[in-house]
């Protein structure tokens, strides 16, 4: 008899590692289908607009302060060196569009040039990013 319930004692246990598996493999797949939103790595002060639009899609935000740096994901960029950044970012996204974050004391100089410098980059969609007037 003693041994009879030690054998059923062992056979109700449930095994764990299958399940722990297909939740492992549920995280893996969640962090790599995950989209995270972008930043441009510092907050600008942009004008209003009374025609802005809200734009979802996966973009690359350039910001320009009113002091005259320019941001691209979360570090400050040389005006020279801005076109190979946005070059590099387009070859991870090819579908991507430029949106420019400039703040409205910014000069109007170093946002033509960063225009310049995605339409170089063979972007064909560049924006300006306003706040809606109300």
């Amino acid at each position: 008899m003693r041994r009879r319930r030690t054998a059923e004692s062992d056979e109700s246990e449930v095994n764990m590692t299958p399940m722990l598996d297909i939740v492992f493999i549920m995280l893996i797949f969640f962090i790599v289908t995950a989209s995270f939103a972008k930043e441009s790595g510092i907050d600008v002060n942009r004008p209003d607009a009374q025609t802005a639009e809200r734009k979802e899609q996966g973009n690359i935000l350039v910001a320009i302060t009113s002091s005259g740096q320019i941001w691209i994901d979360k570090r400050q960029v040389d005006p020279r060196a801005l076109r190979a950044n946005i070059e590099r970012l387009k070859a991870e996204n090819p579908k991507a569009s430029v949106v420019i974050q400039a703040d409205k004391d910014s000069k109007n100089g170093l946002l033509v040039q960063v225009m310049d410098a995605a339409k170089l980059a063979k972007i064909e969609n560049v924006s300006i990013a306003a706040t809606e007037d109300n």
